[in-house]
């Protein structure tokens, strides 16, 4: 049964990812290519960024040399479009077994199986994972072939390692996606408070790189622990942040099953 719930779970979110993915490859590898011409034009780009406001840099993350290939994807690939794929995705993903499954009366026939609560959720929170992998996957990989496409030998290695930092960013996204979908029962109200979130915490990062006064408040942003460019170009292991998103991820989800278990859901 735990199976056929997985099957099913994967098959509802195919059309989804499928076309997340190809947004997501369709963008890196045009920014790929797009990477020797920064190179070759180092000077005016410096020149440029030094008319731009220090406040419209933060807005935009554009932080440190953008020549440096870490820095350049950790701005233009990993902190500029995987969040929005990672929250159409996530937000979908984990408000569907739940709170869309539940108004359109679905909920009731696995239910009404053998299977307990806690593990059709938990079946379906499989299925999420495995779902933000695989466009974790295709990002990476679109990365790393368009990277050989264009003459670049980049460390695979530190590559991978990014993507499992980016997993985790889109984890912690459907966990707690969940956990507020099993809370209100609502698609549009786990969805709508999700994105919310998102919106504030990256106001909170773009706050503190405006002023330092205000760092603190960068901890209380996910995006704060999704920055992979000290990895990528200098080796730097992203132990906080790994912590961080994935204790987040790992909370929220054991959370949703536990309220799940006992949750009213004539509510």
């Amino acid at each position: 049964m735990i199976a056929s719930v997985l099957r099913l779970e994967l098959r509802r979110s195919r059309s989804l990812l499928g076309w997340l993915a190809l947004t997501s490859i369709l963008y890196t590898g045009f920014i790929t290519f797009y990477y020797p011409i920064i190179k070759q034009n180092q000077a005016t780009l410096d020149a440029m960024l030094k008319l731009w406001p220090k406040e419209m840099q933060a807005a935009f993350s554009i932080m440190g040399n953008l020549t440096d290939v870490g820095t350049f994807f950790n701005v233009y690939v990993f902190l500029m479009i995987w969040p929005i794929v990672a929250a159409i995705g996530g937000i979908l993903m984990a408000t569907r077994a739940v709170a869309a499954d539940l108004d359109r009366g679905f909920l009731e026939l696995p239910l009404a199986t053998r299977i307990s609560r806690p593990a059709y959720l938990a079946t379906s929170i499989a299925g999420q994972a495995i779902g933000m992998g695989l466009l974790v996957a295709a990002t990476i990989a679109t990365i790393l072939v368009s990277g050989l496409v264009i003459g670049e030998s980049w460390d695979t290695g530190r590559f991978l390692l990014a993507g499992c930092v980016i997993l985790a960013f889109g984890w912690a996204i459907e966990a707690v996606t969940t956990l507020l979908a099993v809370a209100t029962l609502s698609r549009g109200r786990a969805g709508g408070v999700m994105a919310g979130i998102l919106v504030g915490m990256y106001l909170l990062q773009t706050l503190a790189r405006i002023d330092p006064h205000l760092d603190a408040l960068s901890y209380l942003s996910a995006f704060h622990y999704l920055d992979t460019g000290p990895l990528v170009n200098a080796g730097v292991f992203p132990a906080e942040g790994l912590t961080v998103l994935g204790a987040a991820a790992i909370g929220g989800w054991l959370a949703s099953v536990w309220a799940f278990r006992r949750r009213d859901l004539l509510a």
